[in-house]
Formats: structure tokens, C-alpha cells, sequence
């Protein structure tokens, strides 16, 4: 098997009573990691502790799959002006995380003879978005709900990170320039005129 050590070194290719010998040694496990290899891969290090990391790491991507999915934000056909930019405010959050968006129209009563006022926000609020959204699935009328799906707009986001690099990186350039010492003038030389003294003529 070729041996990988409990610090990455590569130790070459050995007998595996040798590998086991040197994982003994150290008081540790020899873990196949490359079995698929010729000669497989093998490699000394604490079994325990991997396994626990690698758990660890697992949890995390799922915890990350769990925060980005679709989110649902709630309007009504009579929203004021304050309330929508709020609302427009969380839509616009969660796109730029990743997240696709429900959004909900939800009519009472009265407002359902009114449904166009739902249509109008859901156009308005695409409008507001801009590049950002993508409408996934059109305004579609469920009961007393009109319902839209918007996502976000992928190609604009990487664009927009790409942008926000640049910028970052620029910033950290032009504050590791050096800074020209203030109150400070560069040398100019004299420039008075020279007057050579020019010999009288003769007189008479």
C-alpha cells in the first residue's frame, strides 16, 4: 500500500504489517482513504476525530440546504406605501440569499370583486425588482389567495459579487498605496535670470 502519515507526509509504498506497526506506534488508527488506487491509499490518523469532522461538515451542508428553499411573503390587495417597501425589502433578502419567493395575495371578503388591485401589486413589485427576479410561475388565482413564484436571478448575482470583488479589491490597493507626505513641496530649482556683466565700449 502506498502511506499517507498522520501529518500528510508521504511515506512511500509499504508492507501493510509495516503501515500498521507505525500507526500502532503513534497510538492511532490506518485508515484506508483510496482503495480504488494502485496501490490503494492508506493513512495514519485518529479515526475518532475524522469521523467526527466529517459528521461535523455534514451537519453544516444540511443546515445551509435548510436556510435557502422558498420563503412566502404575505400581501393585501390595500397595502400602504410603507408596508409594501418593508415587505419589497424581505423579498429582495431573500433573493439575493439564494431563496426563491411565494408571494400571497390574500383577499377578504369584499376585496375578492377586486382582484386586479392583487395583479397590479404582483406587476409592481416584479417592475421594483428588477434584474434580481426571475418570475418562476405566473400570478394564478388558488381560493382567496392569488399566488406568484419568483426566483432570483443567478446570473445577476454572480455578476454583482464579481462587481463588489472588484471594488474590494481596488479599496485595499489604492489603501496600500502610499500616502504623498502632506504640507511637503518638491525641489524646483532657482530659475533667477544670470547677468553677465557686458564690457563698455570704447569711448571717443
Amino acid at each position: 500500500m502506498r502511506l499517507v502519515g498522520h501529518d500528510g507526509a508521504q511515506i512511500g509504498v509499504v508492507e501493510t504489517r509495516e503501515a500498521l506497526s507505525q500507526a500502532r506506534a503513534l497510538d492511532l488508527d490506518l485508515v484506508e482513504v483510496a482503495p480504488q488506487a494502485d496501490p490503494p491509499v492508506c493513512r495514519i490518523m485518529d479515526y475518532g476525530k475524522y469521523k467526527y469532522e466529517q459528521d461535523v461538515k455534514l451537519k453544516e451542508a444540511r443546515k445551509k440546504q435548510s436556510r435557502t428553499g422558498l420563503k412566502e411573503i404575505k400581501f393585501r390587495p390595500k397595502i400602504d406605501p410603507h408596508d409594501y417597501a418593508t415587505k419589497k425589502g424581505h423579498v429582495t433578502r431573500f433573493l439575493s440569499a439564494g431563496n426563491k419567493v411565494k408571494i400571497t395575495i390574500m383577499f377578504r371578503g369584499r376585496e375578492m370583486a377586486h382582484t386586479d388591485l392583487g395583479r397590479k401589486i404582483l406587476d409592481r413589485l416584479v417592475v421594483d425588482l428588477g434584474d434580481l427576479a426571475i418570475v418562476e410561475s405566473m400570478p394564478k388565482q388558488e381560493g382567496r389567495n392569488m399566488i406568484m413564484v419568483i426566483g432570483p436571478n443567478k446570473r445577476y448575482l454572480e455578476e454583482q459579487a464579481k462587481r463588489r470583488a472588484r471594488a474590494e479589491r481596488d479599496a485595499a490597493k489604492q489603501a496600500a498605496a502610499p500616502a504623498e507626505p502632506e504640507g511637503e513641496t518638491p525641489d524646483v530649482p532657482d530659475l533667477e535670470p544670470v547677468i553677465e556683466a557686458v564690457p563698455a565700449a570704447d569711448e571717443g
